[in-house]
């Protein structure tokens, strides 16, 4: 399976088109993700979403499982 990047841009703070309040923010999901797809992961925007909620604490690790079977 090839590696096929997402779209990070750093000018507007966006992954997938998803924003974030900072570059911080940004770069420790940008990191993340990039971790997760060369284990296969193939993120969607609905996840970065998600995940970004993860990252500003509206959703806590507990709930994540949950979350992200609603969007499968």
């Amino acid at each position: 399976m090839a590696f096929t990047p997402i779209d990070v841009n750093h000018a507007d703070l966006t992954i997938m088109g998803v924003r974030f309040p900072d570059r911080e923010t940004l770069d420790v999901a940008a990191d993340a993700l990039g971790s997760t797809m060369f284990e296969g992961f193939i993120p969607t925007a609905e996840l970065v979403r998600l995940y970004r909620a993860y990252l500003a604490k509206e959703v806590s690790l507990s709930q994540l499982p949950t979350l992200v079977e609603e969007l499968a």
